[in-house]
């Protein structure tokens, strides 16, 4: 015997005493003891005794002809007298039952079927007197004032209450009572066959597990209710308001606010879901509808000792309404069953209806379900769905490995359209859900299968769904190995957003409700995801936050960190696939205009490894409007020596786009734009300044305008940059292994404006000519306002080379590049001069100071001269000598007169021969002997002859004697110099020698 034949049918069963029966489970609860009745009693007659008046209960004798002559003969017998003084009958219906007048009270009764022998209704009862409320399968009504209770057994099936199942009758009746039953039992309900029609019933309460298995539904929708649903999934438990006294409730408020994890509190409300509301407090309006707003509301589940689950996101100065819904301690688990749906509708202009399972406890589980259109038809319902599947309050909840399909809205024509979003999957107030293997696709005409408002801590795991959207305060979603449809992520809220290995099909993979502020108060991740395109021209964007300029009465913003890794655009397969893919889409402010509430911007944006396939065109990063007023919640700033970073944006490995030819100071398509003037004030220390690295990005073409910023770029090919308007970028620039190369279309302005505050660094870059109007451009790379070859380079300079191109194009038009000019490629300091000072030349092309700053040790190499010069501070000046010193002597003056003095001994001509051009200044003159016997008179010969003549040497008062020349005392490079005594004073003894010192000077180069 299998267990489909225990749920199904009619199985014979152990004997069992009546006082047994009674005694242990009383008239009306006895199913347990009748199910162990029919687990042995047979459809044929196991004798044909005869049985006692007093078994039977009415005093006489009773044989098996009593009824319908079938006791021992041919036929159906209806009983069998049992051990232990039990007599158990037999119908082949519920009909059969209700007709037999002979029944008293006490008796055992079974049913084959409730139609027909093996229908699925077969059935145990207790034969009584009662004037119990009939429901047709828990108690039937007979004749004589008696009545048949159910022995239900471990589970209920609908045919025991007379579902039909014949596609006329409203099923759904029968079901209801059938689990009106099963939950005042607290049985579940195990019908895992047959096919029914619900119709007009509406709000059959299940409060007990259900396996439904194979069984069919057909639902007629042109009975959907605006306020009741056709199942209503509910708790045995009552919600209560908290009561506070004014002490508490102060405590309690205290620690309403984000970061708050254990309210003590709370702890006589553990294992409830708590809410709390304030609708005195308004947030969240809906921009575009006449809408007031939410009330300020917030639910968490309480654990022991007040310790909660679910993140607090707002603070609460007060509240209206505070209640604790306790959560039922054990799962309810409702597996299986098929639903087709009729597609039709009531007509409730455009109200929404219920449909479907309406989930209000906690501890749910739904698996294993199929939901789509009966054979045949289509969906022409004009009213909204409120969703097949609606959860309300609650916690805890699972939707696992179920089929269901979104509802038509957009159909052709407008005569047709549902006025307003129609929903497969709905509900509000709900933590901890988790959605696993749900299927629910469909094509443009349906509208998105999720339609949700406060949803928190959910998870959607394999699961394939048209849509998943929050409207209202999502707060912490977990999105993994799924497929999401052309309706897409439309989420608002906060806390956690990550989304891993999966699919968007659509243009936008996030889309943040325009209407509810665009904003995500939390964090962001995207890993391993994909965009499959289904519009080639369409705009595409990863990340799409654009609120309105509108007071949403919260704050809003973009995230408070994001970080996307190993994404794909894809457009394989997609016509014309030419639009502009973004990864980040912000709106053009940073504050709203009507209340100056600042919007605010995360600290950290992380994007790595992200690619296009099915095309060449790359995407853009981020386009930065307005930063000066943003919100980062904590402090940064900028002054002449640095910027205090409090958001990093790091982009690494982009195939960004090479976009298309414009003037070069352009806004239109950009890369990357980060947009201020220099003079423009920044609202305080938290808005935005951003440390900016963008790493191995392919082509860039940005602007940094006149805000604030340190920006750092490697292994990128740099377009044309703005970095000055109104005023330098305030910040830093850094270029490090980069290619520096412009391609726009000729404006006459400069193709690169660099000039940041703080400095612009070049290391390892290649220069190359720029492309203007189409065409290469040598003779434009001056509109690079950093470099002007063989004259000027300005900013930091480190190992930075021109393309092999402009080498080759100034030496084919005879200026080839200087080897100072690359000296200064190699190394140059933005303190140094920027323009380039030629190393050699002629003497009139020596540099003027100010082409190398007037650096003291600037060299010169002086090709007139054959020999280098040195700027010092002041003039040009010989590197080797400013002077020299020529030494005379004579060793016996007495007998020197006509005779030249000697600089050595055996010197062959005892001359100097002077290296460089200059002039004699002045001479000291020395004799031995005493100062008034030591006169004598002497000549500077130049070059064989006498040059300066008559000098006097000692005298009486000075020797020695230092005196200046006079004269023309300047001689050239060659000139041969030496001294011949002319005169000596006779006295002078023999042995007395001199000296004289010559001290000359060279000129100046």
């Amino acid at each position: 015997m299998n267990e489909q034949q225990q749920h199904d049918g009619n199985i014979p069963g152990a004997a069992v005493s009546r006082r047994q029966l009674l005694t242990a489970f009383g008239l009306a609860g006895a199913a347990m003891a009748a199910q162990s009745v029919l687990s042995v009693q047979g459809f044929a007659a196991q004798g044909g005794g005869t049985v006692s008046g007093g078994v039977y209960g009415n005093g006489s004798t009773v044989t098996g002809s009593t009824y319908h002559g079938n006791g021992n003969g041919s036929g159906y017998p209806p009983g069998q007298a049992l051990s232990s003084g039990l007599f158990h009958l037999l119908y082949e219906s519920v009909a059969a039952m209700v007709a037999d007048t002979n029944l008293t009270d006490g008796l055992l009764a079974s049913t084959a079927g409730y139609f027909e022998p093996g229908d699925g209704g077969g059935s145990a009862y207790i034969i009584q007197s009662g004037t119990q409320t009939e429901d047709g399968g828990s108690v039937i009504t007979l004749t004589n004032g008696l009545q048949a209770i159910l022995l239900p057994g471990d589970s209920i099936r609908y045919k025991q209450f007379g579902a039909v199942g014949d596609g006329a009758n409203d099923d759904g009746v029968q079901i209801k009572k059938a689990h009106a039953y099963a939950n005042g039992q607290q049985l579940p309900v195990i019908n895992r066959s047959g096919e029914y029609w619900i119709k007009a019933t509406v709000d059959i309460v299940v409060q007990t597990s259900v396996d439904w298995g194979h069984t069919k539904f057909h639902i007629d929708e042109s009975f959907n209710s605006k306020t009741q649903s056709r199942f209503r999934v509910a708790s045995r438990k009552t919600e209560a308001a908290i009561p506070f006294d004014a002490a508490t409730k102060a405590a309690f408020l205290a620690q309403m606010k984000p970061g708050t994890t254990l309210i003590p509190e709370l702890a006589p409300y553990k294992n409830s879901l708590v809410f709390v509301v304030d609708s005195n407090d308004k947030i969240g309006v809906r921009y575009g509808y006449n809408h007031n707003g939410w009330n300020r509301e917030d639910f968490f589940y309480v654990e022991e000792h007040g310790r909660i689950v679910g993140d607090i996101a707002w603070t609460f100065n007060n509240y209206t309404s505070l209640v604790a819904y306790p959560c039922d301690d054990n799962y309810l688990v409702i597996d299986g069953g098929t639903f087709y749906m009729s597609g039709t509708s009531p007509g409730a202009n455009g109200s929404y209806l219920y449909n479907g399972i309406l989930v209000k406890r906690s501890r749910t589980i739904l698996r294993n379900q199929w939901v789509g259109l009966d054979q045949g038809v289509v969906d022409v319902s004009l009213d909204p769905r409120s969703g097949f599947y609606y959860f309300s309050n609650v916690f805890d909840v699972t939707l696992e490995n179920v089929r269901l399909i979104p509802w038509e809205q957009d159909r052709e024509g407008t005569d047709r359209d549902v006025p307003a979003g129609t929903y497969g999957i709905g509900g509000a107030r709900v933590l901890n859900a988790t959605f696993r293997n749900v299927t629910a696709e469909g094509s443009n005409v349906h509208w998105g299968v999720f339609g949700t408002n406060m949803f928190k801590n959910f998870r959607i795991e394999g699961c394939r769904l048209n849509r998943v959207d929050v409207h209202f305060h999502c707060w912490n979603l977990y999105v993994k190995d799924s497929e999401i449809g052309y309706k897409g992520f439309t989420l608002t809220g906060g806390g956690d957003l990550f989304i891993e290995n999966t699919k968007r099909f659509g243009t936008r993979f996030i889309d943040f409700r325009n209407d509810y502020g665009a904003k995500w108060d939390g964090n962001i991740r995207l890993n391993n995801c994909r965009l499959v395109l289904t519009s080639g021209t369409a705009e595409a964007v990863a990340l799409n936050f654009i609120p309105a300029n509108f007071d949403y009465k919260y704050p809003i913003g973009y995230g408070r960190s994001i970080k996307v890794q190993d994404f794909i655009f894809d457009y394989t397969g997609v016509p014309n696939p030419t639009g502009i893919c973004r990864i980040m889409k912000i709106a053009t402010f940073s504050k709203v205009t009507s209340t100056g509430a600042r919007l605010f911007f995360p600290s950290s944006v992380e994007c790595s490894d992200v690619i296009v396939v099915g095309r060449e065109k790359g995407v853009r990063m981020l386009e930065i409007s307005n930063p000066l007023s943003f919100d980062l919640g904590k402090p940064g700033g900028y002054d002449q020596n640095r910027v205090t970073a409090n958001c990093h944006m790091r982009f690494v490995n982009i195939q960004s786009e090479k976009v298309p030819a414009q003037a070069s100071q352009s806004n239109t398509h950009v890369n990357f734009l980060l947009n201020a003037l220099g003079t423009a004030a920044y609202e305080d220390a938290n808005a935005l300044y951003p440390k900016i690295d963008i790493v191995g990005c392919g082509d860039f073409f940005g602007h940094f305008k006149g805000a604030v910023a340190d920006v750092y770029f490697s292994d990128c090919t740099v377009n044309c940059m703005d970095a000055y308007e109104g005023g330098p970028m305030r910040g830093r620039l850094a270029f490090e292994n980069c290619h520096i190369k412009a391609n726009a279309v000729d404006d006459g302005k400069l193709l690169y404006s660099l000039s940041a505050t703080h400095g612009v660094s070049f290391v390892d870059c290649t220069i190359h000519g720029p492309v203007v109007d189409g065409v290469e451009r040598m003779d434009l790379l001056s509109r690079y306002d950093f470099i002007n070859v063989n004259n000027t380079l300005r900013y930091n300079h480190l190992n930075t080379k021109l393309a092999k191109s402009v080498i080759d194009y100034f030496a084919s038009a005879g200026t080839p590049v200087e080897p100072e000019f690359y000296a200064m490629l190699k190394s140059h300091h933005d303190s140094e001069s920027i323009s380039m000072a030629k190393r050699k030349g002629t003497t009139a092309d020596r540099p003027a100071p100010a082409k190398f700053g007037s650096e003291k040790g600037f060299a010169y190499f002086d090709t007139d001269l054959g020999q280098p010069v040195v700027w010092d501070g002041t003039r040009w000046v010989s590197p080797a000598k400013s002077g020299d010193t020529l030494h005379f002597y004579t060793s016996s003056l007495p007998g020197a007169a006509g005779t030249a003095m000697k600089r050595m001994e055996s010197h062959p001509s005892q001359e100097y021969v002077l290296s460089q051009a200059g002039s004699l200044v002045r001479f000291a003159v020395h004799a031995s002997a005493p100062q008034s016997a030591a006169a004598f008179t002497f000549d500077v010969w130049k070059n064989g002859a006498v040059w300066l003549s008559g000098l006097a040497g000692p005298t009486a008062s000075a020797n020695p004697r230092m005196a200046a020349f006079t004269g023309n005392a300047t001689f050239s490079a060659g000139d041969r110099i030496s001294v011949r005594v002319v005169s000596v004073d006779s006295s002078l003894t023999a042995g007395t020698y001199a000296t004289v010192d010559v001290y000359a000077t060279y000129i100046n180069y």
